[in-house]
C-alpha cells in the first residue's frame, strides 16, 4: 500500500482523513441505502441539501448558489471534481442546444453539436480535456500567463476568434488552484467575459477551495458570482475522507433536464418537493455521503477546520523558506496554500535524476511537473 496520510508522502495533492469521517462512513456502510430519490432514503437527500447550504455559507458563496435562498441554486456531492467538470459541461451543453435550436430551427442536432467549443487554461487538469473527450465537444487551451493564471482578455480572444470561424462558445472552466502550481486563474476577469458572450462558467476548485473557509484566502473568490456552477473536494483537504466532492449549481434544472429518464419505478408522489439527486450525476446509486460532512463539521467546527489549513499553509511557507535560503535550490512558482514547487539550480535532467533518487529511496514519495519545459518537484 502507498500511504497517502504518511508523513513523508507529498504526492499529488493530499487526500483528507479524520476519526468522524471515518465513522460517518461506516455508518454510511451500516444504513446501506442507495439514496437515488427522496423517497428511496428521505434523511439521505434531506441531510445533503443542509450540509451543502453549511458548507456554502462557510465559503460565503452568493445566495443563488444555496437551497435556503428559497431560489433555483442548491448543492450536491459528486465523486470527484473530475465529474463536477462533466456534469457541468453536460449541463451547459443542454443549455446551449436549447437555444441555439430556438434560434435556428431548422438546424439538426449534430449540426449544433459540431460547432460548440469550450474553453480551459493550458494549467487546467487533465480531466477537463477528458470531460470535452466524453461529452463529445472540442475543448480550446487557452494560453496562460507569465504566472501561470488564465486572464479574462485571453478568453475573449478565444471566444471572439471562434465566433468568426463559425464555432458556438458554450462553455469556460475556471480553476482556482491549478495541480502543476496552484495557480488561480482570474475568475473576476474571465467570468464577465463569458457572460457577456453567454458562455456557462464553471469554477474548479478542487484542492483550493477548502481553504476558502478562511477569510484571508477568499480573495481569490472574487468574482463567484458570475459563475454558472462550483465545485471543490472537502476530501482533499477538510477532513472529510473520500468521496465527497461538493458542487454548487445556480440552476440544476439544465443538468436534471439533461440526464432526466423517467421510469415508472423510480417515480413517487414527493417529487418536486425536494431533489431527486438521480438527476444531477451520471451514477444512479449513491451512497449516504452527507454523513461524513455532518459528523466533521459538527465535531470539529470551522474554528478548528480553518487552523488545520491555516497549520498546513504554514508548513509550505516554512520549507519555501528553507529553499529559499540554500543556494542550490530555486523556487520555480509562487508558493500558494501548502504547495511548493522547488527545484534545484540547473538542469532538467539534473532534477529528473533528484526526484528518481529520492522516491527510489522509498522513504519520500514526490511527484513532478512541468511548465514552459521547466521541470520541478511539487
Amino acid at each position: 500500500v502507498t500511504h497517502w496520510h504518511s508523513p513523508k508522502f507529498h504526492a499529488y495533492f493530499p487526500t483528507a482523513n479524520s476519526y468522524p469521517a471515518i465513522v460517518a462512513d461506516m455508518l454510511s456502510g451500516a444504513i446501506a441505502c442507495i439514496g437515488f430519490t427522496w423517497i428511496a432514503s428521505p434523511a439521505c437527500t434531506e441531510l445533503e441539501v443542509v450540509m451543502l447550504d453549511w458548507l456554502g455559507k462557510m465559503l460565503e458563496l452568493p445566495s443563488e448558489f444555496l437551497a435556503c435562498s428559497g431560489g433555483k441554486g442548491g448543492g450536491v456531492i459528486q465523486g470527484t471534481a473530475s465529474e463536477s467538470t462533466l456534469v457541468a459541461l453536460l449541463g451547459a451543453k443542454a443549455k446551449k442546444l436549447q437555444e441555439v435550436k430556438a434560434e435556428h430551427p431548422d438546424w439538426d442536432e449534430q449540426t449544433i453539436i459540431g460547432k460548440l467549443v469550450g474553453y480551459a487554461s493550458s494549467q487546467a487538469h487533465s480531466s477537463v480535456e477528458r470531460a470535452g473527450l466524453l461529452g463529445g465537444i472540442k475543448l480550446r487551451s487557452v494560453p496562460a500567463d507569465e504566472h501561470n493564471s488564465l486572464r479574462g482578455d485571453a478568453l475573449e480572444a478565444a471566444i471572439k476568434q471562434d465566433l468568426a470561424d463559425g464555432l458556438i462558445p458554450f462553455y469556460a472552466v475556471v480553476t482556482l488552484g491549478t495541480t502543476n502550481s496552484c495557480a488561480f486563474d482570474h475568475l473576476d476577469e474571465c467570468g464577465p467575459v463569458a457572460n457577456k458572450h453567454n458562455v456557462w462558467v464553471h469554477v474548479d476548485a478542487a484542492y483550493a477551495g477548502s481553504a476558502f473557509i478562511c477569510p484571508e484566502y477568499r480573495h481569490h473568490m472574487v468574482g463567484i458570482e458570475t459563475a454558472d456552477s462550483f465545485n471543490f473536494n472537502p476530501h482533499k483537504w477538510m477532513l472529510v475522507n473520500f468521496d465527497c466532492s461538493a458542487m454548487w449549481l445556480k440552476d440544476p434544472s439544465w443538468v436534471v433536464n439533461a440526464f432526466n429518464v423517467d421510469p415508472l419505478y423510480l417515480k413517487h408522489d414527493m417529487q418536486g418537493s425536494a431533489p431527486d439527486y438521480r438527476h444531477w450525476q451520471i451514477p444512479l446509486g449513491r451512497r449516504f455521503r452527507a454523513l461524513k460532512l455532518w459528523f466533521v463539521l459538527r465535531l470539529y467546527g470551522v474554528e478548528n477546520l480553518q487552523a488545520h489549513i491555516r497549520r498546513h499553509c504554514g508548513f509550505a511557507e516554512q520549507f519555501a523558506d528553507l529553499c529559499v535560503n540554500d543556494d542550490r535550490f530555486e523556487l520555480a512558482a509562487k508558493v500558494n496554500m501548502g504547495l511548493v514547487c522547488f527545484r534545484l539550480q540547473g538542469s532538467n535532467e539534473r532534477n529528473e535524476a533528484l526526484l528518481k533518487r529520492i522516491n527510489g529511496r522509498g522513504n519520500i514519495h514526490m511527484v513532478p511537473a512541468k511548465i514552459r519545459d521547466v521541470y520541478f518537484l511539487r
